[in-house]
């Protein structure tokens, strides 16, 4: 798995449910959003601006993704101010390790470089430093459909917040039409077969 591979698992409409635990308020950012993911190409505009902005050389870069998220399931507008683009910088030496620079970060709205790896089971482990805190984010595929994502942020006195995400793929209608069509041929063959015996 590199991480244009894993941008590309992960493009379309996300359902996400998430817990959050806040160890220094009572705050809860607990609840239910979308996030929609889009692959960029490494000459994309957005990826080429966001090379420019933190100075690094466009042919370091593999392509990137961008990510938007929606208070709920509702046809609304995204919300911009939790939109970011991500870019890929690999190791040319592991393309399982490597940067990624981020236009705005996650815990802070600044933009931030990260370090990725990737465990042999595909677990993408994401850490990433902010003037006052620090990241560590996991993720991993279930299936193709649904993925699980856990969140740390830490500061110097200690654990700040803690989240589990489940996400589960917005499928289209004529993904699902196609897998209910599959689903029939499946149950018609299983029936032949049945009807053999």
């Amino acid at each position: 798995m590199t991480m244009m591979d894993f941008f590309g698992k992960s493009q379309g409409v996300w359902f996400i449910q998430r817990t959050v635990h806040n160890f220094d308020t009572s705050a809860d950012e607990s609840g239910e959003s979308n996030v929609i993911i889009d692959v960029l190409t490494r000459d994309d505009p957005r990826v080429l601006e966001v090379c420019q902005q933190q100075n690094i050389a466009p042919d370091k870069v593999s392509g990137g993704a961008s990510f938007m998220w929606q208070d709920n399931l509702d046809n609304t507008t995204p919300n911009q101010n939790y939109a970011a683009i991500l870019i890929d910088i690999p190791d040319p030496t592991n393309p399982k390790t490597g940067k990624f620079l981020r236009n705005r970060g996650y815990v802070e709205g600044i933009p931030v470089i990260g370090v990725y790896n990737f465990a042999d089971d595909g677990v993408l482990t994401i850490e990433t430093e902010y003037e006052t805190n620090q990241g560590q984010e996991r993720c991993w595929f279930i299936n193709d459909h649904f993925r699980v994502r856990v969140m740390t942020v830490q500061m110097i006195n200690g654990v700040k917040q803690m989240a589990y995400c489940s996400e589960r793929r917005c499928v289209s209608d004529s993904i699902l039409e196609k897998m209910v069509e599959q689903n029939r041929l499946r149950l018609s063959a299983n029936g032949s077969s049945v009807a053999l015996k």
